[in-house]
């Protein structure tokens, strides 16, 4: 493989805005799908296909990565971050093909809860990605991501423990609906999990 001399820093800045925006789609599609399911004009295909655009991405990321001698930031932080973005989409997916998989009826209220505040969690990663070239700006960005994190598990713990409140859910409701609702909160973990990277790179760069 052949090392380049030649800076191409704007080239990452690029890829992490489209993988900033493509993980708010991610986040918007599968909040859509929950809300209208089994009804929704948006398919788990639909999802789907976003989340391999979100892999062709990071693979863009990383054979850029590859290639540059010169880097605007440290590589192993390049790399974090690519993975960490990789990964909220997964989870996003993976919690959308739930609904389907566990043959769900209709969206709980907790769920549309956790899928507004993921929205609002990936649209804060969005914008710290974009915030990449000028560090000093992040930080408001990174403490409202936190806000939306801390609101993400007071709703699941809440969720959860109503699940196991009423004796009179069928263990299997609560077993397909406590999965779920990990799963919706592992994807708005994994946004605390980039933006920290983020932050990372602004401590070591600013």
């Amino acid at each position: 493989m052949r090392i380049s001399l030649i800076p191409r820093t704007s080239e990452f800045y690029e890829l992490f805005g489209r993988a900033g925006a493509n993980a708010v789609v991610a986040a918007e599609k599968a909040a859509a799908r929950f809300r209208d399911y089994p009804n929704s004009s948006v398919t788990q295909a639909d999802v789907k296909e976003i989340e391999h655009e979100g892999d062709e991405i990071t693979r863009e990321i990383i054979q850029l990565l590859n290639r540059q001698y010169i880097t605007p930031f440290d590589r192993e932080d390049i790399y974090e971050l690519a993975r960490a973005i990789d990964d909220v989409v997964d989870l996003i997916e993976e919690a959308s093909d739930l609904l389907e998989l566990y043959g769900v009826e209709s969206p709980t209220r907790p769920a549309l809860e956790q899928c507004r505040i993921l929205v609002g969690a990936v649209d804060c990663l969005n914008r710290a990605l974009g915030q990449l070239k000028n560090l000093r700006g992040v930080q408001p960005v990174l403490i409202e991501l936190k806000q939306f994190e801390d609101e993400g598990d007071r709703v699941v713990r809440e969720a959860i423990a109503d699940l196991f409140r009423d004796s009179r859910i069928d263990p299997l409701i609560v077993i397909r609906w406590k999965d779920i609702f990990d799963a919706l909160e592992g994807a708005i973990d994994g946004c605390e999990t980039a933006a920290n990277v983020v932050g990372n790179i602004a401590v070591k760069n600013v």
